[in-house]
């Protein structure tokens, strides 16, 4: 058995080859019938013709629908009119399964391919997405192992909150209650004291009530936290991050990115250094560009796809106004009103796949920053205590995989992206 990969090449010519796979389509011509096979690493066509089998046989073929499961074994050939310009004349055969009249075309909405998405995924179109998520992933991973770090797993029911209670999701716990992870960057926070560079991937939960075409209620974060190092350095790290991503989905899902119309040249240009803009000289940019804000306004997925169309690389913004962000970011020292902290936002109008910052470190300004939100610091015993023994400089991120891989495949909308999607709206299948 090999694969339909193995087989397109011309050492495979002549040869008999024994394939598995599922019927992507077919169709009969005389006493010819054409069936394109696919597996998971692509599609050859399949000649089934009484020449090689009998008529009973051939006829059985003939009836085969689209998704029918099945293995065969024929001759391999070169046929420049196949859709990938070899054909194999089946020898033999066994039908695994053949099924009813398969649900999912082309022609159908989007709510129904959502609901039927664990039929759609088989399509080419998502299966490349799969491809392609996967080296997103496994790329992610490498470059923090190849730069020192470790992998921890913190835990997904935590009892404190890193970016607001109105976004949790509540679990009952025994009696008590628990939330669902918003973020593991405390419990990353935790780990430095120990192994100074550490990362996670993991789910996080937001209970956000938005309908964007970039929300999800469940999302892939991919977070990290490094001791002894500032909002620039952390920045340099990101950046390099990033173009290896972007690189390492060029080198191995050429034929993905294609498939699913990606310019891959742009890709190829997604070169560190990134530009900085602080939050302060953007808002006067977007002015400049006819846009509705004025410093102190939030950047919404409206805003910053309006401001991202502007650029074709991804872009730092730094210097948030420290009313518009969470706590635990340190302030600018030569400017207490804005934070030290950075959002990293996608060109062609993606806007926001990452947000990292400095951290308070200094337990007085800490506490302070927890007074003015008016947090219990009761609750945060814990990351308080980090403070008090062998406190040091640090900082961190969180990067939204499935924004990042939303960006990359240039998709329509996050829901493309991912193969279950949870919103607001959509806990099926």
């Amino acid at each position: 058995m090999q694969s339909i990969a193995q087989t397109l090449n011309e050492s495979q010519l002549g040869k008999e080859v024994t394939l598995h796979g599922w019927v992507y389509r077919i169709r009969t011509s005389g006493k010819l019938t054409f069936i394109v096979l696919r597996d998971s690493t692509g599609i050859v066509q399949l000649l089934s013709s009484t020449k090689s089998l009998s008529e009973e046989q051939h006829k059985e073929l003939s009836n085969l629908t689209v998704e029918s499961s099945l293995e065969v074994s024929g001759i391999v050939k070169e046929d420049k009119r196949a859709v990938t310009g070899y054909e194999v004349e089946i020898k033999s055969y066994r039908i695994y399964q053949r099924n009813d009249s398969f649900p999912i075309s082309r022609d159908l909405g989007e709510e129904f391919l959502l609901d039927n998405r664990h039929l759609w995924l088989r399509s080419r179109e998502f299966t490349a997405v799969l491809k392609i998520r996967s080296t997103i992933f496994k790329a992610f991973n490498d470059f923090y192992y190849g730069n020192g770090y470790y992998q921890v797993q913190p835990p997904i029911m935590v009892s404190t909150a890193t970016e607001g209670g109105s976004t949790l999701f509540k679990v009952p716990f025994f009696g008590e209650e628990v939330s669902l992870t918003q973020s593991s960057q405390f419990y990353l926070e935790t780990f430095i004291f120990s192994l100074e560079k550490v990362f996670t991937v993991s789910p996080s939960f937001r209970a956000e009530k938005s309908r964007t075409r970039r929300h999800l209620t469940e999302y892939w974060h991919a977070e990290a936290e490094v001791a002894w190092i500032g909002n620039e350095e952390m920045m340099q790290i990101e950046e390099k991050m990033i173009e290896y991503i972007v690189a390492k989905v060029v080198e191995e899902n050429e034929e993905e990115l294609k498939l699913l119309g990606r310019d891959i040249d742009f890709l190829r240009n997604i070169k560190a250094p990134f530009q900085r803009i602080r939050y302060a000289d953007l808002m006067k940019m977007a002015q400049g560009w006819g846009l509705n804000l004025k410093y102190g306004d939030d950047l919404g997925a409206d805003e910053e796809r309006d401001i991202m169309v502007h650029f074709d690389k991804p872009v730092f913004v730094t210097h948030f106004p420290r009313s518009l962000k969470t706590f635990y970011h340190m302030p600018d020292p030569e400017n207490p009103e804005e934070i030290l902290c950075h959002d990293l936002l996608a060109p062609e109008g993606y806007g926001e796949i990452l947000g990292g910052g400095e951290r308070i470190w200094d337990l007085k300004q800490l506490e302070q920053r927890m007074a003015e939100s008016n947090l219990d610091t009761r609750d945060y015993y814990w990351y308080l205590d980090l403070r008090r023994y062998g406190s040091v400089p640090h900082s961190g991120f969180g990067l939204g995989l499935d924004r990042l891989a939303w960006w990359i495949m240039k998709q329509e909308t996050i829901r493309d992206a991912i193969p279950y999607p949870r919103t607001i709206r959509r806990t099926r299948p």
